[in-house]
């Protein structure tokens, strides 16, 4: 079993940064593949990042791209999502994934059915 706990949820200005963090229990973190995905209000989930378990691969939505920067420190099992410049669209609850299912050199998923685990989600708010 995997659990994934996100943290760093909350306001900020537009704008602005925050840094999210997802803590992940596991035998074998460095195995995972991670991903943020985020959900707003009446629609669906959206992909935001993914990183390999290595580290070395790293995708971002288009929506994100050149916006956010995902990282992740394996002896701590924990996996960041620095988001910077923040607009009101990026108001969702952002979600955490793990999948277990790839090497450690294989490219992240950019889909939901990609993960295996899910952690409960944490709110940022971009007012306008």
């Amino acid at each position: 079993q995997v659990q994934l706990v996100e943290s760093g949820g909350g306001l900020v200005q537009a704008g602005g940064s925050l840094r999210l963090a997802c803590a992940a229990s596991g035998r074998t973190f460095s195995n995972y593949a991670m991903g943020w995905f985020r959900q707003a209000p009446g629609k669906e989930r959206e992909f935001v990042s993914g990183i390999s378990g290595n580290g070395i691969k790293t995708i971002f939505g288009d929506s994100v791209k050149g916006r956010f920067t995902i990282s992740r420190d394996n002896a701590k099992a924990t996996v960041y999502l620095q988001m910077n410049s923040l607009t009101p669209e990026d108001t969702a609850v952002y979600y955490c994934a793990a999948d277990r299912r790839v090497y450690l050199w294989s490219p992240p998923s950019s889909t939901e059915n990609g993960y295996d685990y899910w952690g409960q989600g944490t709110q940022v708010t971009v007012p306008s």
